[in-house]
């Protein structure tokens, strides 16, 4: 077994995140890791008669939001030796998490659950559950 020397922690700006962040934070400093902290977005695209409406200002507007979003969440991670870094992407969460863990070369994924069930799991899926079938690396899940 290898050491544990880049976690990647994929955000979703919850609490169930902020539990993920705060242990995935305990383990880095423990273990001397370096962190990135990652978001994935979608921008929503909606349907009309004419065609599909989606403006520029629309994409910019969510991207900025998300991207000051992380920012804050990796600041509030910066400690003196502990290397933080942050990813911001774009497409369905759990491909993007998978292809910035292959990218980054990170050793462990660190990421909350939200538990759900029944019908609400089976109509939104489980972006956790995906990560942990597909991922390049193990993968730690953190209950909400």
């Amino acid at each position: 077994m290898s050491a544990i020397k880049h976690i990647l922690v994929p955000h979703d700006f919850s609490e169930t995140g902020e539990k993920a962040l705060a242990f995935a934070l305990e383990l880095c400093t423990r273990l001397g890791a370096r962190m990135t902290v990652m978001h994935a977005y979608e921008v929503p695209v909606y349907g009309f008669p004419d065609g599909v409406v989606l403006t520029a200002e629309v994409s910019g507007q969510i991207e900025r939001a998300a991207k000051a979003a992380l920012a804050g969440v990796a600041s509030r991670c910066r400690r003196p030796g502990l290397e933080v870094g942050e990813t911001l992407r774009q497409g369905p969460a759990w491909s993007e998490i998978d292809d910035a863990a292959k990218e980054l070369g990170v050793d462990l994924i660190v990421m909350g659950t939200h538990g759900r069930k029944g019908v609400a799991r089976a109509l939104l899926g489980s972006v956790t559950e995906k990560v942990v079938r597909t991922a390049p690396c193990p993968v730690l899940t953190v209950h909400g």
